[in-house]
């Protein structure tokens, strides 16, 4: 049993390391399952450290994604060729076949089965020397998982899986249907996580705002009961689509002040012929008033949001449309990805696919963009008292917070004020 470990090593000796790629989601179900292998008896080290096992939480929203997770397993087999790899997450859950032919993985788990990754790196371990593919099946189950591995801040599982099926999405295929755990649950683990000293919570899922669609609950109720809980003193949204982000949620959000002025909203594009080709539940008129809504009930809010360029169909014209909007809009800050080809989704087989060069050069336009409108934001803060729950993490003699407002603020470091919150003038 020993050979499937570390060479003249034993059972009290084995490690673990996980690496962790894609969304915030991905995150909070890592530090769920190490939580399990430390109650077990393993070391947790880093993913760059020499471990017995190594356990990668794939994302495969992108061609690009898929192959930063193909040259992560490989490296990891390099670091230490006897190792136990397995692999979990929606790229396991996709594409299984294709991961089991990488050298050393032993282990492929769907995410369907993620709750599973012990039990089976165990079986491995006890001399069944077999690679074992548990992806395909239904993936109607859910996780529960929310992380602890940061002092200041928990991301929180509350909901999983998507019932939209936009035209460049697998995640449906990943990650199955919506569904989501009940707020009694839930409340709960957010008292677990006070009780490890964190003060935010951040809520996170694959459609967040489509909460209660199983139990026949409503995110609004979730907010509410979570704002009871003693010892978390802030929450964010992660994410939440415009469609489902009400007027009662926002001005809930407006006079509470455990929650915070930062909203995440996906956009994806700013041409409405565009949003119609992507099979997206909105047009340009909707988002532009749900943003105007923000802003009236909370005038200082952070709102970021995600656009995809090169889309099948968007052309010179549709771009500049979308361009255009953004600089009507004013967002705080603009995540930009280039459309991906997604095998088994409509638009991978649509016509006028747009070429790299000029996904490419969108990019870079918004970016620019981008800086433009985040340091306008940043700006209209300045001179303002503000909250900062300042991070573990030191670079340079420096620490690092967030505001209420997510805007970053450095200051020289001092390990008094580390998981505080602490006023400053910005």
């Amino acid at each position: 049993m020993d050979s499937e470990f570390r060479k003249g090593g034993d059972k009290k000796s084995k490690r673990v390391a996980f690496l962790t790629l894609g969304c915030k989601l991905n995150y909070s179900e890592s530090s769920s399952l190490a939580r399990i292998f430390v109650e077990n008896g393993y070391e947790r080290v880093s993913s760059s450290s020499i471990a017995d096992v190594y356990v990668v939480n794939t994302c495969s929203v992108t061609e690009h994604a898929d192959k930063k997770c193909q040259s992560a397993i490989r490296k990891l087999h390099r670091q230490n060729p006897d190792a136990i790899i397995a692999v979990t997450g929606c790229y396991a859950q996709l594409k299984p076949e294709e991961i089991l032919d990488i050298e050393g993985v032993k282990l492929v788990i769907g995410t369907d089965h993620k709750q599973d990754v012990f039990l089976r790196v165990s079986q491995l371990s006890g001399g069944k020397n077999i690679r074992k593919n548990l992806s395909g099946s239904n993936t109607n189950t859910i996780f529960p998982a929310y992380s602890s591995d940061d002092r200041t801040r928990s991301f929180l599982k509350v909901q999983d899986g998507c019932d939209y099926h936009c035209a460049y999405c697998t995640v449906p295929l990943a990650r199955g249907q919506s569904r989501n755990l009940p707020i009694d649950f839930l409340v709960e683990e957010a008292n677990e996580i006070a009780s490890k000293g964190i003060k935010e919570i951040v809520l996170t899922g694959v459609n967040t705002g489509d909460f209660g669609k199983s139990t026949g609950e409503n995110f609004l109720d979730l907010l509410k009961e979570l704002e009871q809980v003693e010892g978390i003193e802030r929450y964010r949204i992660s994410s939440i689509e415009p469609n489902l982000l009400t007027e009662d949620i926002i001005k809930w959000v407006s006079e509470n002040s455990k929650f915070l002025h930062h909203f995440h909203i996906p956009l994806q594009s700013g041409s409405d012929k565009i949003l119609a080709l992507m099979r997206r539940r909105y047009n340009t008129s909707l988002f532009s008033e749900k943003v105007k809504l923000v802003r009236r009930y909370m005038p200082d809010a952070f709102i970021g949001v995600d656009v995809i360029v090169g889309f099948p169909g968007e052309g010179v014209k549709e771009f500049n449309e979308s361009f255009n909007f953004l600089k009507t809009l004013r967002p705080a800050f603009i995540h930009v990805f280039p459309y991906s080809k997604r095998a088994n989704t409509p638009a991978a087989s649509m016509d006028e696919q747009v070429d790299e060069r000029a996904k490419h050069e969108r990019v870079i336009r918004l970016e620019s963009l981008c800086k433009i409108l985040h340091d306008e934001f940043v700006d209209s803060q300045k001179g303002k008292k503000e909250y900062v729950l300042f991070e573990s993490t030191q670079k340079g003699g420096k620490m690092y917070g967030y505001t209420r407002n997510y805007i970053k603020v450095e200051r020289p470091y001092d390990r008094s004020s580390i998981g505080k919150i602490i006023e400053v003038t910005l």
